[in-house]
């Protein structure tokens, strides 16, 4: 998903380590979401199963829903 979606992989790690807010949305499921300045604000949620060791990535996409950071 980095490549197809020319998400930089340094982004995701800075949501990751670093989130501005994070949500479990499901039982071993953790949603990070961080604003990237280099994307006008734009927020990047990473998905992330927390079930499985280590840690594995589902998914990672700029949420439309949230708009931006001012």
């Amino acid at each position: 998903m980095l490549h197809e979606r020319e998400i930089p992989e340094e982004w995701l790690w800075r949501t990751v380590r670093n989130p501005d807010r994070s949500e479990e949305i499901t039982q071993g499921t953790t949603h990070y979401i961080k604003a990237i300045p280099e994307q006008g604000g734009r927020f990047l949620r990473v998905v992330v199963n927390t079930r499985v060791r280590p840690n594995q990535v589902v998914t990672l996409f700029f949420d439309r829903r949230l708009g931006r950071h001012r």
